[in-house]
């Protein structure tokens, strides 16, 4: 039995099992986020606005649901159950997008499979992320000092994971398949699994050899520590409550703020829920009677800080989206004839992370008394966001044909990083510390909500990337032919020129039954044209659908043919091309009609115009860099409404 207050050399072995279970179970969740976005555009073919739009629901909803895996934890399961339940979701969630990417991009399972997929992952993570924190420091007394090099071990087993996610899972989606990409990450949280069910019994234990985690938090007390809160995770609490006239008016208070948005406003059905609740339950629990004037105070300071924890994540989690776009289609990734994956770049934060979190950690301490107070750290943080944008801004400004330099998205990682430090835990920190004990619970889970709210905002930010009108696409004139009764595809290679009569055709191709005899062509009469129109690898942005892409064409190789079949031509005003497309590789050879625009509209926020790669980033960098301000002007106020707490 250990000691409770003088503690033994080393740490209890449960502390690496549930380490392992966790460097397992981010290595999962960071595998496949490094290679999702790149997967829903470049084999299921969304539009980046879409695919955005998809991976900032995503990322909101794993937010908002340990609220509930906390919940069933604390008054049911306990955590072991919880953690496993949790576990076996997320790697039949892997398997499904496993499914989806070995499945054609036009089989009416695969986005069946898809959204199967993202649905296990979201509830799997509820059940798994805020209770394997919890039995960390419940390894040791309470008086134990061994516990903060417990958490800074605990910690280090999920950046390592998050590390070396993107760098295996990275590679084997880009270079080989998604496919192995989504399948490793499967693999992944298995081993998480297993190493956890074969050696919980024996190690993960209480010094005096009680079994960890077996009832519900409720019943066995559970209390969360700054520690676990530093640690970045949400720990399931039983302590507080809503009475059941604020439940009633939480729930009706969401409904009522979600049908405004949903309806009126014409947000997203989950948008319109991550943001209802994130607006309603801190109202809610500001409103308590039982609430003191000082206690007030320290709940104020949390919710006007959640309003800059939105605006932080909505901008930093751009990693995981518009980054990626930038860092695979933008950016020079060889190096010493080497092509870097463009998902490795999603390892860079942890491994800046694990440099740089105890550098850190060590400067508030040598400030001693002229530590500053939690407002003006993260209104540093903020301001640190502004500056890696500002980074990456001036590199987009003038892109060399070859690709920006790596040292930009480097560049703006290290800085970004930085940023994280100085918000995300002391963050943490805070609402443990100016939370009332018996509303801890409560607020923690409103604090995370803010954090989904970010996320989600993350991918409607995303969907306002500017393409880039060089990378969009290039059309070969030598696939042309018009004015004609029948094609032999294989001749067609010298062709330059689209010849107009009196009156302009295209052609759409009718694919023949036997595959050796040529195809027939049916001309379709669109306007009268002009004059011959010469086009030579014209490149342009196409409105339906999303462009063709090697990974396109090296699939539709695997179905036997070389490339698609196609027809061009350009409306008499130039600004709109039109191709032809015979699907061969689908059922029923299907044709489709594409239509490109040559002088796209960008897109806008707000009234600003993001017509460039560097507008879009000094987007960001006016966002972080205004919010970092107002923060900083309202530091003052807000560290006396803290009543003495750092």
């Amino acid at each position: 039995m250990e000691n409770t207050t003088t503690p033994t050399k080393g740490h209890p072995k449960g502390l690496y099992v549930l380490f392992a279970t966790e460097f397992w179970e981010r290595f999962s969740y960071y595998g496949m986020r490094a290679i999702f976005m790149l997967f829903m555009t470049k084999y299921l073919f969304f539009n980046k606005a879409l695919a955005s739009n998809i991976y900032g629901t995503y990322t909101g909803l794993v937010y908002l649901t340990p609220l509930i895996g906390g919940y069933v934890a604390d008054r049911y399961w306990g955590n072991r159950k919880s953690i496993f339940v949790g576990g076996i979701l997320m790697a039949i969630g892997q398997f499904l997008l496993f499914t989806c990417a070995s499945l054609p991009q036009d089989s009416g399972s695969s986005q069946l499979f898809l959204w199967g997929g993202l649905g296990f992952l979201i509830f799997g993570n509820g059940f798994f992320k805020p209770n394997i924190s919890t039995m960390v420091g419940q390894l040791y007394p309470d008086t134990d000092i061994r516990k903060d090099g417990a958490y800074s071990i605990f910690y280090m087993g999920i950046n390592a994971g998050a590390f070396f996610a993107p760098l295996v899972c990275g590679y084997l989606g880009e270079n080989v398949d998604f496919k192995w990409g989504f399948f490793s990450a499967a693999i992944g949280m298995i081993i998480g699994l297993v190493v956890f069910y074969f050696t919980k019994n024996k190690y993960i234990v209480t010094p005096t050899g009680e079994q960890l985690g077996t009832k519900p938090n409720k019943a066995e007390g559970v209390k969360q520590t700054a520690e676990q809160i530093a640690a970045g995770e949400v720990a399931a609490k039983s302590s507080g409550g809503f009475s059941a006239q604020q439940l009633g008016i939480l729930i009706g208070g969401i409904i009522g703020v979600m049908s405004l948005l949903y309806f009126v406003l014409k947000v997203d059905f989950w948008g319109s829920l991550i943001y209802g609740m994130t607006l309603v339950a801190p109202f809610v629990i500001i409103t308590d009677k039982s609430l003191t004037k000082v206690e007030k105070d320290k709940l104020w300071v949390i919710i006007l800080v959640m309003i800059f924890v939105v605006f932080f994540w909505m901008c930093f989690e751009q990693a995981g989206a518009s980054l990626t776009f930038f860092a695979d289609e933008q950016t020079n990734r060889t190096l010493f004839g080497w092509t870097m994956p463009a998902s490795y770049f999603q390892s860079f934060n942890a491994g800046f992370i694990v440099i740089l979190a105890p550098i850190i950690s060590i400067l508030w301490i040598k400030m001693g008394k002229k530590n500053p107070s939690a407002p003006y750290k993260q209104a540093l943080g903020l301001l640190f966001l502004a500056l890696g944008f500002l980074f990456i801004a001036f590199g987009s400004k003038n892109i060399p044909p070859a690709g920006a330099s790596i040292v930009f998205l480097t560049g703006l990682y290290f800085i970004h990083t930085i940023g994280e430090l100085c918000l995300s835990p002391i963050g943490l920190s805070m609402v443990n510390k100016l939370t009332p004990l018996r509303f801890t619970s409560l607020m923690m889970g409103v604090w995370f909500l803010a954090i989904a709210t970010g996320n989600k905002l993350a991918g409607k930010m995303s969907s306002l990337y500017p393409e880039q009108q060089t990378v969009a696409a290039d059309f070969d004139a030598s696939k042309v032919l018009l004015n004609g009764t029948a094609v032999n595809w294989e001749t067609i290679v010298n062709n330059q020129t689209v010849d107009a009569n009196s009156s302009w055709t295209i052609n759409m191709v009718k694919k023949n039954k036997d595959s050796k005899e040529a195809d027939s062509l049916v001309s379709i009469d669109i306007t009268p044209a002009a004059s011959p129109v010469t086009y030579d690898a014209v490149k342009v942005k196409r409105i339906v659908p999303s462009p063709y892409s090697p990974e396109k064409l090296a699939q539709i190789a695997r179905y036997q043919d070389k490339e698609p079949k196609f027809l061009f031509g350009v409306s008499t005003e130039a600004n709109t091309v039109y191709l032809l497309r015979n699907e061969m590789y689908a059922k029923n050879n299907k044709i489709t009609l594409e239509k490109w625009d040559t002088n796209p509209k960008p897109p806008t926020f707000v009234g600003i115009v993001i017509d460039s790669l560097y507008s879009y980033f000094m987007l960001f960098v006016g966002l972080s860099g205004a919010a970092a301000l107002i923060l900083f002007l309202l530091a003052g106020k807000l560290s006396r409404m803290m009543h003495g707490a750092k």
